[in-house]
């Protein structure tokens, strides 16, 4: 008999206290609920602080209060570091605050990974949930990235567990699996915003199996229906510099992925460009993009030194 692994769930949170809560009841209302929460507030000036005083769960929560907003890249690393080395976790199941696992989600997730492993023997870096929008339709922000030239064989292993093979996912109801951590490292905290996620998760599936099941759901909680090609405003800043340092700063992608990931990147930015109302404000982050891209992240510790404000263990409700 193998002991059940030990999961834990990570939220990054930042001045939306009703989504939090709306995230926090569906992991706590699963068919599966992880050994532990752990909460990373990122200095929110809203009522987040207040609720996460009073919240009480239907597990422990583990609610860690930075003084600075570091972005979501930055409260990842922190949530992520503090699951593997403070609680054990065999399992790091990672999401946003405005993501609301429906109940199967990470019951259906573990189950995947499980089967996959008695298939093959290999466990699976990580499994990405579907993610849909409110309305129930595929959210075309977290589309999955396929694993270009994977084999036949590959390819039917994983259907025959419900499955596919992808090269990436975004940070929306991913159950990565925490020695994949200790063996890669943490995202990037100098991402602050997007793509964090992009070059985490093809870093940890370069030279590993990721899969996604449309059998564990996730809903996306977005505010419009729309991808990162939607106008982004000031934030197409985050958009080019991370891509860049994706593919000029990172070993995440293969030589022959980057050539292709920068052309469709290029395509993607010029109709962005072209269909705003705003393009001086795109233009300005385009070459504002351009020309931080130039100089490589700062380091986690550089990034993070400091941050921290309080930390609270939360037990849960009797």
């Amino acid at each position: 008999m193998t002991s059940k692994p030990v999961v834990v769930a990570v939220v990054v949170t930042f001045n939306r206290r009703e989504l939090l809560e709306t995230t926090l009841a569906g992991i706590t209302a699963g068919t599966e609920v992880p050994d532990a929460v752990v909460v990373v507030d990122n200095a929110s000036t809203d009522e987040t602080a207040e609720f996460l005083r009073t919240y009480r769960g239907a597990v422990p929560t583990d609610v860690v209060t930075l003084n600075a907003n570091v972005g979501g890249a930055g409260g990842f690393v922190v949530g992520m570091e503090r699951a593997v080395l403070d609680h054990g976790a065999d399992h790091v199941w990672i999401m946003d605050d405005d993501t609301e696992p429906q109940p199967g989600a990470l019951r259906e997730a573990l189950d995947v990974s499980e089967a996959y492993e008695q298939e093959t023997g290999e466990a699976p870096a990580f499994i990405a949930s579907r993610v849909v929008w409110t309305d129930g339709r595929d959210h075309p922000m977290n589309r999955m990235r396929p694993r270009i030239g994977a084999s036949e064989a590959a390819r039917s292993t994983a259907a025959r567990i419900g499955a596919v093979q992808i090269r990436s996912a975004s940070f929306v109801s991913v159950l990565i699996r925490a020695d994949e951590i200790r063996r890669h490292g943490l995202p990037i905290a100098d991402y602050f915003i997007w793509n964090d996620d992009l070059e985490y998760t093809a870093r940890v599936s370069r030279r590993g199996t990721a899969l996604a099941t449309s059998a564990s759901v996730a809903n996306h909680h977005t505010k419009v229906f729309g991808d990162a090609g939607a106008d982004p405003g000031p934030r197409f800043y985050y958009e080019v510099r991370n891509k860049l340092w994706v593919y000029t700063r990172s070993n995440a992608l293969a030589p022959w992925e980057k050539v292709l990931f920068t052309g469709a990147s290029l395509r993607n930015w010029a109709k962005t460009i072209a269909a705003s109302s705003n393009r001086k404000i795109l233009l300005d982050g385009l070459f504002k993009g351009l020309r931080h891209s130039l100089k490589a992240p700062r380091s986690n510790a550089e990034v993070l030194k400091g941050i921290y404000a309080l930390r609270n263990v939360q037990e849960p409700a009797k």
